[in-house]
This record gives C-alpha cells, structure tokens and sequence, in this order.
C-alpha cells in the first residue's frame, strides 16, 4: 500500500522544518561513533576505578576491552508497582549480555514518581519536571565512557520520556528499552469510575473508596488502565524500541523473563564492535516520530504525548508541533478502546491482538512508514509478529489477523471513528489539546458560563458546596509549567464526572494538564500561551460564555476582543508553589521552561 498522502506531507515538513537541528544532531553522533568504543581511551586509573567492584572475571573481560559493554540504567523503586519488578533485572541482564559475548554493569539509576500517589498532592508540581530530571541522571549514568551499549529500565509516566531524551545525547550507542509489564487484572474499570463517583457524591465513605483503589491497584505490573504509562509502551513498540511484542507482558511469566533475557542479548549483538551496528540515532528519525504520533492517535492514548513526544523529538535534532498532530489525527483512524476510551484494560487490549493487529492493520493502509530502522532490525513489519515460548525457547509469529473483540479493538475498515482520539483546538484563548476518543459525540461541544478558579482545591469545594450544579465551563488558570511546573488536575475528574451525569452540561478549559486517564468530559487542556505569561486565560472572568467545540478545533470566549484585552490579569492563588516539598529546588527549571507545545522542557 503506498503511504497515505497525510503521512508523506507531514514526515516531509518536518524534515525540512528539523533539517539543521537534524543535521547538527547527527554529525555530533557521527563524530562519537568515529572516536572508537570509548573505552578504550580511559586511561588505566580510569578503568580500574570502573570495575573495581567486578566480579573477577568480568575485571579480566574489561581490561582486555574486547567484549561490549551494556550499561544499564534503572527506574527502580519498590513502591512504584511498574517499577518493582526491575529488582531482579539487573542480575537476569547481566548473566544473559556475559552468556551472548557482552558484559553489563548497572550504570545508574533514575527517579520514578508515581502520578496515582501524588495526584492532588503538592508533590504533583514536581512531576513534569521530573522527565527532565531523569534525563539528566541518564546522561550522567552514560557519561563515564565505559558503554558500548545500554538498556533502560522503564515504564511509566516521565520515565520513559526522560530516559529517551537522556539516551539520546548518546545517541551514537544502542538502546533497547525493556518493560516490565502490566499487572493483572483487578477491580473491572467502570466499577472503579463508579466507586470513584459515588465518593464525590459523598455516598460511600474513605473506606470504601479505598477498598475499591486496592482491588484495581493490587499487584506489581503497570496499572492497566490506558493512561501515559501504557501508552509509553506503545510508543516504545510502535518507534521501534522494545523488541516485538514486549510491551504487554505480565510480571512474574516464563515469557516476560525470555524477553528480558533476550533484550541483553540484542544489545549485545547491535553493539558497533558487530555487524549489525544499530545507534539510537538511526532508529529516531523523522519517521519514527511519525510513527508514534500514529500509533498515539489510532489507540486514543495519553494527552501527555503532545508535550513529551516534542521533547522526546527534540532531542534527536528533530522539531514537530501540535499542527502535525493535527494533521495526522484528521487522517488516522481511532482503532481502540481501552479504559478511559471504553471498559476494557490493557490485557484485554492485548489478547484482542493488541499492538501486533494495529500495526499490521495502520502498515496496510499505508498509515505507518514500513522502511525504518528498529532494534528488532530493519522494517516495522516485524513488530506484526507476537512472542511466545516454543518448548522454552522465545519465538516470533504472526499476530491476529483480524480482532478477537471488536469492542476493544478493530480495523482500519471498521474503526471506532474516522479521526484520531486527540484533537488540537485554535482560538482566541489560545491553542489547547483534547482527547475526544471517551467523550461521547453530545457532548463534544459546550457552550455555557464560565466559573473561573486559580487552584483545584477551589474547584473541590465550589462543587462540594453545590455551586457547579449548572451548565457550567469550569476554567482553571495557573496551572502551566511556568506556573506550578503543570501538575495533572485528575482530581476533578470524579467531580466533573458527577456533573455532567446529572445532565448537565459541562467541560473542564485549563493551562495545566490533565491526567492520560482523562476521560468522558470534555476538556481542553494544557492551553498555551499560559496564564502566568499573560495568557488569555488570566483575563477570563466569571459569567463570560466560552463555546468550546472539539469537532470543529475552536475555543473561544465569545467576548469582544477589546474588552477581554482591557481587563487586568488575574493573580494567582496564594499557593505557596515555591516551597515546601521539594518545590524551591525546582525554581530555575520554572523560570526556563518552555511552552507545553515546545515540549515544557527547561533543558532544550
């Protein structure tokens, strides 16, 4: 099938667009590669202090500089669910690189805060801002010259993002990303939306609501719900860094252990010392990004992409931006529905064909670049095909040929809609995103009176009090990066949730973000420029009418322009977001942030 014209115009403008960052990037990973296996100009000093705590015969393969080395870099923690199960990888990685000619030392380890534990919660002004953190600890893991190779230990929200922005100023070295799966299936998802409800209405006490969290969040695996962490997964699968078939594994099975395994053994094998030499650099390219931007927009996935992916760009020389999300979703068809975008989770996703159907359906309708690098080796083909165990040994196959539920999965001949589940909306408030793939069609455009707050808590205790029992645009300002370094404001969802099944009609207009569970209200989010840098959204007040309408990608206050732009700014809450709770260590990267549309990055 030849590629669909959108996808050519696209990958085309953002090559010109990148062509000199591009270029920079890679004769500066051109130049790397060319300089040799950086170990062997360590001096003797340097290379005694790097393995000193070797085993004896690791010290002896080191010193002869004649195996590759894989530096492995670490998310883990054991109160991260995702997380935990990379305790054990370490010693699996190493003995798997020593058994296929390679030797691997854990080279670092990355911070990895968890959104469910600190949404809401001052913590959570922390949380974007922690992507870049990870980034930086990656480069220092790789920057002791002792790697010919690395494998990134990763999962989750910012982690994964910073990982590969970290990696990518190695960009020379191989990179294979390795998960750790999902965990099982708990409480079904609408039981738990339900529970969540009914304690916003105040008629289930903590005790149950908690009960309720517990059984959906009960074992070690990412949280199956389709959120940022699953969706990072995908991305991983569809950019062509996990090996075929890893994303959706469960913790704790023969097979997701064969796969771990086989992960060292690939990076190993792609090392430049082999002849399959595969940098990182070659497999980011404009058609990678491209790539995940579909794969994003065909699964209805995480709002937190349109910020991460252009940072994750970003750092591979390569500049996209909210138009060309808009262009590909016009084009992309929505093939899934996973919890928020419907009832099912991740595992059910998966065993309906999963990531192996979308990619065999998008590549045959032309919607995904077949010809690209991946670590699997060249052709996204490849990643059509799922893993299993053939007495033991891990093997690929084919992936299902058709759906096994349509009602979680189908084709592009049948999809759930015609355009992607994420929309950019334009007007005089400025641009924002929405995820459209879980609001149902009736309720895709609002127009109501605006109610305008500066923090959340307000928000909490207007509808605690009965005040937001009306159609009502729900505006909260102050919320960008700039701001309060743009924390998720999930917290309202329940509440709005309340509202809007009441019969009222209501939506949710912000500069912070929402979290990549955001679901079935409609909501505009990460709106930009932000109100702390004079932004529309500070000159909003109560009573203006705001028609927000995501079929169409406008957003708009219907208020005269002079009279919106002779109004003062609104103030911020008197948050104390400067303090406390880590806070006054992140105000340079505040101060240097960029737009959410540039990717909200301090460091690029």
């Amino acid at each position: 099938m030849p590629l669909h014209a959108a996808l050519a115009a696209v990958t085309t403008r953002i090559a010109e667009r990148s062509a000199v960052a591009r270029g920079a990037y890679l004769r500066k990973c051109a130049a790397a590669r060319a300089a040799g296996p950086h170990r062997t100009r360590l001096s003797c000093g340097n290379l005694a202090h790097g393995f000193a705590a070797s085993a004896g015969h690791e010290k002896q393969a080191l010193a002869a500089r004649e195996r590759p080395n894989i530096g492995i870099v670490t998310a883990y923690n054991d109160m991260l669910s995702a997380h935990q199960p990379f305790e054990t990888y370490p010693a699996a990685l190493k003995k798997a690189a020593w058994l296929a000619g390679g030797i691997a030392q854990v080279a670092g380890g990355v911070p990895a805060m968890c959104d469910g534990v600190t949404q809401g919660q001052p913590g959570m002004e922390l949380s974007l801002f922690s992507r870049d953190v990870i980034a930086l600890a990656t480069a220092v893991a790789l920057s002791h010259n002792m790697f010919d190779g690395a494998l990134c230990l990763g999962v989750c929200d910012k982690i994964v993002p910073g990982l590969l922005m970290g990696a990518l100023a190695f960009g020379h070295l191989p990179v294979v990303f390795v998960p750790a799966g999902p965990m099982t299936s708990g409480l079904g998802n609408h039981e738990k939306s339900q529970v969540r409800q009914l304690y916003a209405e105040g008629k289930i006490g903590r005790a149950e609501l908690l009960a309720a969290e517990a059984q959906a969040y009960h074992a070690a695996g990412t949280c199956t719900f389709y959120g940022t962490a699953n969706s990072n997964q995908l991305l991983m699968e569809f950019m062509g860094l996990h090996l075929p078939g890893a994303s959706f594994v469960n913790p704790g099975t023969p097979l997701r252990a064969a796969l771990t395994a086989a992960a060292a053994e690939r990076v190993v094998a792609v090392t430049a010392g082999g002849p399959s030499y595969t940098p990182l650099a070659e497999i980011i390219d404009e058609k990678a990004i491209v790539n995940g931007i579909v794969g994003l927009l065909a699964s209805g996935g995480s709002t937190n992409h349109t910020i991460h992916l252009v940072a994750m760009a970003k750092a591979a020389g390569i500049r996209i931006d909210w138009d060309d999300f808009a262009a590909l979703s016009a084009a992309v068809p929505l093939l899934a529905r996973v919890y928020p975008n419907g009832h099912a989770d991740v595992n059910h996703f998966q065993a309906a064909g999963g990531v192996q159907f979308m990619i065999r359906e998008l590549l045959a309708a032309g919607l995904l670049h077949a010809g690209v690098m991946t670590i699997a080796g060249p052709g996204l083909r490849r990643y059509a095909q799922e893993p299993y165990l053939a007495n033991g040994a891990l093997a690929w196959r084919d992936g299902a040929a058709e759906s096994l539920d349509r009602d979680v999965l189908r084709g592009v001949a049948d999809p759930f809609d015609s355009t992607g589940g994420i929309k950019v909306l334009d007007g005089n408030l400025g641009r924002a995103i929405i995820k459209i793939s879980a609001v149902k069609p009736v309720h895709r455009c609002i127009e109501a009176r605006a109610l305008v707050f500066t923090d959340q808590d307000a928000v909490v205790r207007a509808f605690t009090a009965g005040a937001l029992d009306r159609d009502v645009v729900i505006v909260v300002t102050h919320q960008g990066p700039r701001a309060n370094g743009m924390p998720e404001l999930h917290r309202l969802t329940p509440a709005l949730g309340v509202l809007q099944d009441k019969g009222f009609r209501v939506a949710l207009v912000t500069d912070g973000r929402m979290s990549g569970a955001s679901g079935k209200v409609p909501a505009a989010i990460q709106v930009t420029p932000e109100a702390r840098l004079g932004g529309a959204l500070a000159r909003l007040r109560d009573g203006d009418v705001i028609r927000l309408d995501a079929e169409a990608g406008h957003l708009e206050a219907l208020v005269s322009h002079d009279t919106l732009h002779a109004r003062g700014l609104l103030e911020p809450a008197a948050a104390c977001n400067d303090d406390g709770f880590g806070r006054e260590l992140f105000a340079t990267f505040r101060h240097l942030v960029g737009t959410a549309e540039s990717g909200a990055s301090p460091l690029q």
